[in-house]
C-alpha cells in the first residue's frame, strides 16, 4: 500500500509559507559552508594562523547541529499556524492534495552535498558529505602539524654556498652524526677553467656541537676571479661555484643576480605532496641553467615562524624551521650551484617585527647568524647587521630594516623623530651613497627587505611608508648620485609583499636633480607562497606634492602569482659610457615581463643640459 504524504521537496514554491527551516538545519548549513569556505582560503590565499582555530569551531558547532538536526527532526513536516496538518483527512478538508513519496532527486542530493545537510534516506549522501568536511579538517591540521611533528630535521646534513667575491668563497656545512667527524672540504678549479684541477684542502673540523647546530663556515681563498670552481666534503656533499668578476670587469658582456622573498613549505596545499616541499624552488631551478645567475639576493621571510602556527618560542624553534627548508626536497637543485645572499624581515622574529632587541629577537636572531650572517658579505660596520659589497658592474648595500627602526605605532610617518634604520646605519647607507665607486662600476643596489614605496596601501606603516621623513633623506641622497657625473645609477631591490611592482621616484620638478636622476625599485615576492586576492598597490596623485615626501610612481604592477622572482642582467654597452640594466620578472615559472634601464650620463651638474643628453 501507497504512503500519502505532504512533502515540501515535491513543490517547494507551493508549499513556501507552509515550511519552516529549524535553528539546528540552519546552523548546520552555515558551519559547514564556514568549514569549506576558510578551508579554501587556507589552503589557497592565505594560510594564516586565524584560520585554523575558526575551522576547528566550525566543525565543533556542524558536528552537534548535524546531531540535534538529524534526532529531533526526521523528516519535512507540513505546518499551518503552528501545528502539523500532515494528516490525511486534514490536509483533504482543507483543500491540499494529495502527494506521494517522490524518488530520489537530484536536487536534494545536491543540498546534501553542497551545503552538508543530512537527509533521511540518503545514507550514502550524508556519510560522504560528513567525511569531505572531516577531509577538510584533516588537511588543516596536517598543514599546521606534520611538518614541525614529523620532520624536526635533526638529521639534516647538507653544504650551500653563500658569498663568493672575486678571490674568496663561503660555504656552509651542517653535519650532526659524530660519525663523520672528522670532517674536510677540498676544491679544485672545474675541468672547464683552464687552470690546474688537483685537489686541495681548505680546512678540517674535529667536530661540531649544538651551540652552532652541528654548522661550520670553511671560508676558501686565493681564488681567481670569474672562475668555476667545484668543491667536495668527506661527508660526500659537492658543489660548484663561480668566483665573481672583479670590481669594475664585466665578462661576457653581461652580470646576473636574482632576487625575490618569502617562502613556506607545503603551500599551496597539496595533501599528496611531501610536506616540506617548496614549489616555487622548483620554477627557479627550471631557469638556473639559462640564466647562468652569480647568486640569489634573499630579501627576507625565508621562514614564517608564526605561519600557520607558531610552535614555540625558544631557540629550537626558530633553528628547526630553518632546518625544514633546507630539508626540501627541492633546496639542493637551487644550492648546489647558486649562492644564497639574505636580509632580515619579521617573519624571521615576529610579524611586523618593530621591538628591537626584545624577546624573542635574540632568539630568532640565533638561527638566521648560524644559517646565514655567517656566509654573508662582509659587514658595512663592525658587528652590524647590515652588509656591503662590491663585484662586477654593481655596488651593493643590504639593510637590516628590523633590529633598529622606532615603533611604528610611536610617530607619525612624517616625523623626523623616527627611523626605519637606527642613526649608525643611515649614516652607513649614506656613505655607500656618496662614495665613488671603481671605474667601470655603473649601478648602486639598496637591498630593503619591505618596499621603498609607499604605493602599498595595505599594512603601509610597516614599509617605509611609515618612515617617510627618513625616506625622503635617503631619496636626496641617491638624487645626489647623479650629480656627480660619474655615471652612476641607483636602483632599490625590495620583497615582503606577495605581489610584484615597479616604482618610479623623480627628484621634484625644477629643483637641483636632473629627471636623470630617478631612482627605480623592483619589489619581488614571494618565491613560493600566497598572494593577495585583493589590490593592494595604486599611486595617489599630487601626494608628493602636498607632503614634500616625493612622488611615487608605478611602472608596473603584477599581483598575482605563488612564485615570482626577477632576474637583473647589467649589461656593457658597446661604444657607450652608459651602463645598462634589463629587469626580468618571472611569474610561476613563466618569463612575464621585462623593463630596461639606462645609468644617467657621465657628465657632471645638473639642470635640462644633463637631461637631453640622458634622453
Amino acid at each position: 500500500m501507497e504512503t500519502d504524504v505532504f512533502l515540501s521537496l515535491a513543490s517547494p514554491f507551493q508549499l513556501r509559507s507552509f515550511t519552516m527551516v529549524s535553528l539546528p538545519t540552519i546552523t548546520t548549513a552555515l558551519s559547514s559552508l564556514a568549514i569549506r569556505l576558510l578551508s579554501y582560503i587556507f589552503f589557497r590565499w592565505i594560510p594564516g594562523h586565524q584560520f585554523p582555530p575558526l575551522v576547528y569551531t566550525a566543525l565543533l558547532i556542524y558536528i552537534t547541529s548535524t546531531v540535534v538536526s538529524s534526532s529531533s527532526i526526521p523528516g519535512e513536516e507540513v505546518q499551518e499556524n503552528g501545528k502539523d496538518i500532515t494528516d490525511k483527512s486534514r490536509v483533504q478538508r482543507r483543500g491540499f492534495p494529495l502527494l506521494k513519496a517522490p524518488p530520489k532527486n537530484n536536487w536534494q542530493i545536491a543540498k546534501t552535498l553542497l551545503l552538508g545537510l543530512p537527509s533521511p534516506g540518503y545514507t550514502l549522501w550524508n556519510i560522504t558529505t560528513v567525511a569531505f568536511n572531516l577531509l577538510l579538517v584533516f588537511g588543516v591540521l596536517d598543514v599546521v602539524y606534520r611538518g614541525p611533528l614529523f620532520y624536526p630535521s635533526h638529521d639534516l646534513s647538507f653544504a650551500r654556498v653563500g658569498y663568493v667575491s672575486d678571490t674568496t668563497a663561503r660555504i656552509l656545512v651542517r653535519e650532526p652524526s659524530p660519525a663523520q667527524m672528522p670532517l674536510y672540504l677540498s676544491y679544485r678549479a672545474a675541468p672547464d677553467s683552464g687552470l690546474d684541477g688537483s685537489w686541495k684542502a681548505v680546512e678540517t673540523v674535529q667536530t661540531l656541537s649544538n651551540s652552532t647546530d652541528f654548522t661550520h663556515t670553511f671560508t676558501i681563498k686565493s681564488l681567481h676571479p670569474s672562475t668555476h670552481y667545484q668543491y667536495a666534503l668527506s661527508t660526500n656533499s659537492k658543489g660548484s661555484f663561480t668566483t665573481a668578476p672583479c670590481p669594475g670587469i664585466v665578462r661576457g658582456g653581461k652580470y646576473t643576480f636574482l632576487t625575490s622573498s618569502c617562502l613556506k613549505p607545503h603551500f599551496p596545499y597539496n595533501p599528496l605532496s611531501q610536506p616540506l616541499s617548496i614549489p616555487g624552488l622548483h620554477h627557479l631551478a627550471t631557469w638556473l641553467p639559462r640564466l647562468k645567475a652569480q647568486f640569489m639576493l634573499f630579501l627576507g621571510d625565508f621562514i614564517y615562524i608564526d605561519v600557520p602556527h607558531r610552535q614555540g618560542y625558544d631557540i629550537e624553534t626558530y633553528r628547526s624551521e630553518y632546518r625544514r627548508v633546507y630539508a626540501s626536497p627541492e633546496w639542493p637543485t637551487v644550492s648546489n650551484s647558486l649562492p644564497w645572499l639574505h636580509v632580515i624581515d619579521d617573519h624571521e622574529i615576529a610579524n611586523d617585527w618593530d621591538q628591537g632587541l626584545k624577546h624573542p629577537y635574540p632568539e630568532a636572531r640565533d638561527p638566521w647568524d648560524i644559517y646565514h650572517a655567517s656566509v654573508n658579505p662582509p659587514q658595512a660596520e663592525k658587528n652590524a647587521s647590515y652588509f656591503t659589497f662590491t663585484q662586477g658592474p654593481a655596488s651593493f648595500f643590504m639593510l637590516d630594516t628590523r633590529r633598529h627602526r622606532t615603533p611604528s605605532a610611536t610617530e607619525p610617518a612624517t616625523s623626523p623623530n623616527k627611523t626605519m634604520l637606527g642613526p649608525a646605519q643611515l649614516s652607513s647607507l649614506l656613505r655607500f651613497l656618496r662614495k665613488d665607486t671603481p671605474a667601470g662600476v655603473k649601478w648602486k643596489f639598496v637591498i630593503s627587505s619591505i618596499p621603498f614605496t609607499r604605493n602599498w596601501r595595505l599594512n603601509s606603516l610597516d614599509t617605509w611608508a611609515g618612515f617617510l621623513h627618513e625616506r625622503r633623506t635617503v631619496l636626496e641622497a641617491m638624487w645626489d648620485v647623479s650629480l656627480r657625473g660619474d655615471g652612476v645609477g641607483v636602483v632599490v631591490l625590495s620583497g615582503d609583499r606577495h605581489e610584484f611592482a615597479a616604482t618610479a621616484f623623480p627628484p621634484p620638478r625644477n629643483g637641483k636633480w636632473p629627471s636623470s636622476a630617478t631612482v627605480h625599485e623592483f619589489s619581488t615576492s614571494p618565491l613560493s607562497m600566497f598572494y593577495l586576492p585583493i589590490r593592494s598597490y595604486w599611486e595617489v596623485e599630487g601626494e608628493g606634492e602636498k607632503d614634500g615626501m616625493g612622488e611615487d610612481f608605478c611602472i608596473k604592477y603584477l599581483p598575482d602569482g605563488n612564485s615570482k622572482f626577477g632576474a637583473v642582467e647589467l649589461e656593457e654597452v658597446k661604444g657607450g659610457e652608459q651602463g645598462l640594466l634589463r629587469f626580468r620578472l618571472f611569474v610561476d615559472g613563466v618569463e612575464t615581463w621585462q623593463y630596461v634601464l639606462m645609468t644617467p650620463p657621465a657628465v657632471a651638474g645638473d639642470g635640462m643640459g644633463k637631461d637631453a643628453i640622458w634622453g
